[in-house]
């Protein structure tokens, strides 16, 4: 598959986090690390954003409907938001708790947290590696793999801190490894949740704006264009609407403009849904955009 993860694969990945889970949290009782223990509740985390990220992801396929005319593919944006707020929230909460534990040291058995860590690292390899392909396509696959990688390289922070508390008996690395994993959890996350938040409140996509004017003007018979609105359905899909003014043309006439824009917008720009709304005089001096006193309604 191409952009889409199967179901297959959601459901493996989410029984290896599962595993991951139970797995640390004993170890973590054991050996008294809250490396591990902290990276446990990640992946109990996790679990619970890859299989919101799978129903989002059906959900997103449904088709149009008379009360959602663009379809659900806004529920695999709430759901990349979601999942990248809770890294955040967890990561406040790994911070707080390592800060703590330099307060109040604990002596930690190495050499079992050790072995946790490398399991743990080997499933969410594996875990990393069935997520991947699809990340490239999906901001909610992209948040869910971002869980599974950082838990990979939480994995061999906690590996190389289990051999140095082994070896030298060095028992705050633990809390500092924590807190290293926890601003980078924090750093990958931060991005998705900025973009995920533009998109949800329908900012405008990064278009020339100016040379969209341009080309639009340059087509024969438009004269000017004003009133523009673009913003996002997910980060695949610029809806993108306009008014034109035009000679006193025929619809007739003026239909072959609208099919030259939509195209020119589409393989140019990479706009996939067009609204155009000709006008001869109405608005013919309006600025591209709408100002603040505008009361024009979008059609």
């Amino acid at each position: 598959m191409d952009e889409e993860i199967s179901g297959k694969r959601f459901l493996w990945v989410t029984v290896l986090n599962l595993i991951i889970t139970i797995v640390e949290i004993l170890g973590g009782l054991v050996s008294g690390s809250l490396a591990l223990l902290s990276d446990a509740f990640h992946n109990l985390g996790d679990s619970l954003s890859i299989l919101l990220g799978y129903f989002a992801q059906l959900i997103g396929k449904r088709p149009e409907t008379e009360r959602q005319t663009f379809g659900y593919r806004r529920a695999e944006i709430l759901s990349a938001f979601l999942n990248a707020l809770f890294l955040i929230i967890v990561s406040v909460f790994l911070l707080i708790e390592a800060v703590k534990r330099f307060s109040s040291p604990s002596t930690i058995d190495g050499p079992v947290m050790l072995v946790v860590a490398i399991v743990g690292l080997l499933a969410n390899l594996v875990s990393a590696l069935l997520l991947h392909k699809g990340s490239e396509g999906s901001l909610n696959i992209k948040a869910t793999y971002l869980h599974v990688l950082s838990d990979s390289l939480s994995s061999v922070g906690v590996i190389i801190g289990a051999l140095i508390v082994t070896i030298w008996h060095i028992d705050w690395v633990d809390p500092v490894l924590t807190i290293g994993v926890a601003v980078f959890i924090c750093f990958e996350a931060w991005p998705i949740v900025k973009q995920t938040i533009t998109i949800l409140m329908q900012a405008s996509p990064k278009l020339d704006y100016l040379a969209i004017q341009n080309d639009i003007v340059a087509i024969d018979d438009v004269i000017s264009v004003h009133h523009i609105h673009a913003w996002m359905i997910d980060e695949h899909r610029i809806i993108f609407s306009a008014h034109i003014n035009v000679l006193d043309l025929p619809i007739s006439e003026v239909e072959p403009i609208y099919a030259e824009i939509e195209l020119l917008l589409k393989e140019k720009y990479g706009i996939g849904h067009v609204t155009i709304q000709a006008e001869v005089a109405r608005g013919l001096d309006e600025e591209l955009f709408n100002t603040p006193g505008d009361t024009n309604t979008e059609n």
